[in-house]
C-alpha cells in the first residue's frame, strides 16, 4: 500500500504543479513573473475548475515508461484527483486516498510539507520563495498552437527536482503542457487536454463519499 500511496503522492504533485502554475493565465503577460502572478490571480477567480490530462513518465535508469490519463477538480485549496490507480479527495483539512484494486482508503491529515506538494494555492503563492522563473521564449505546443515556454529551477540545493518546463498557449493563455525533470534523469510530461471553469463545486464534493464505497476498508493514519 505504501508503494501505491507514494505513486499517488508523486502524481498529485505533478498534476497540482502543472495545473496550478499554468492554470488560466490571462492578461498581457510578457515575462515569467507576470505570467505566474496572473496565473495565481486567475485561479483564485476561477470559481472551481475541472481539467483532463494525460501523463507520460520515463525513467532512464530503469528504462521504464508509464502513460495514463486522469482528471482533477479544484476549488481553492480543495481537490478531487482521479487516476487509473487512485482517487483522492482533499477537503482543506482531511485527505482520503482510495485504491480500487485493494478497496482501501487511507485517511490522513497532510502536513505543511505535504500541502506544499499537493495544494495548488500554496504552490502559486509561494513559487517565488522556492523557484527561479525564466521565460525561455516561444515554441509550438503539443496541440499545434504557439506557446510561451517558462522554466522553473529550484533555489535550494540538494533538491531532487532539476527543473520544471511550463508551456502556456500564447493567445488563449491556457495551459498546454508541463515537463518535470528530476536530478536522476526521470522526466514526466503532463499534457493538459481540456479545462472548464466556473463549476463552483459544493464543499461535500471534496469529501470521501463513504456511501458509494460500502466495501472499502478505511485505514485512518491520522
Amino acid at each position: 500500500m505504501r508503494k501505491e500511496a507514494r505513486k499517488s503522492e508523486i502524481r498529485r504533485w505533478l498534476v497540482a504543479m502543472g495545473l496550478s502554475l499554468c492554470a488560466l493565465v490571462g492578461g498581457r503577460a510578457q515575462d515569467a513573473a507576470t505570467l505566474l502572478g496572473e496565473a495565481a490571480a486567475a485561479y483564485e477567480r476561477s470559481n472551481g475548475l475541472s481539467a483532463k490530462f494525460s501523463i507520460h513518465n520515463f525513467s532512464p535508469a530503469q528504462n521504464v515508461g508509464e502513460s495514463f490519463e486522469g482528471t482533477i477538480q479544484m476549488r481553492g485549496e480543495k481537490f478531487v484527483l482521479s487516476t487509473p490507480d487512485v482517487t483522492t479527495w482533499f477537503d482543506g483539512t482531511t485527505q482520503w486516498s482510495y485504491v480500487g484494486r485493494v478497496e482501501e482508503v487511507n485517511v490522513t491529515t497532510p502536513t505543511g510539507d505535504d500541502l506544499r506538494m499537493t495544494n495548488p494555492m500554496i504552490l502559486l503563492n509561494d513559487y517565488q520563495k522556492g523557484f527561479s522563473a525564466t521565460l525561455k521564449g516561444e515554441s509550438t505546443g503539443p496541440n499545434g498552437k504557439s506557446v510561451y515556454d517558462i522554466e522553473l529551477t529550484p533555489k535550494t540545493r540538494g533538491s531532487d527536482l532539476k527543473c520544471v518546463e511550463l508551456r502556456i498557449e500564447k493567445f488563449k493563455k491556457l495551459p498546454a503542457a508541463i515537463v518535470v525533470e528530476l536530478t536522476n534523469g526521470t522526466r514526466t510530461s503532463v499534457q493538459i487536454d481540456a479545462i472548464q471553469t466556473g463549476l463552483n463545486q459544493p464543499d461535500p464534493f471534496f469529501t470521501f463519499p463513504k456511501a458509494e464505497y460500502p466495501d472499502a476498508e478505511i485505514i485512518d493514519l491520522r
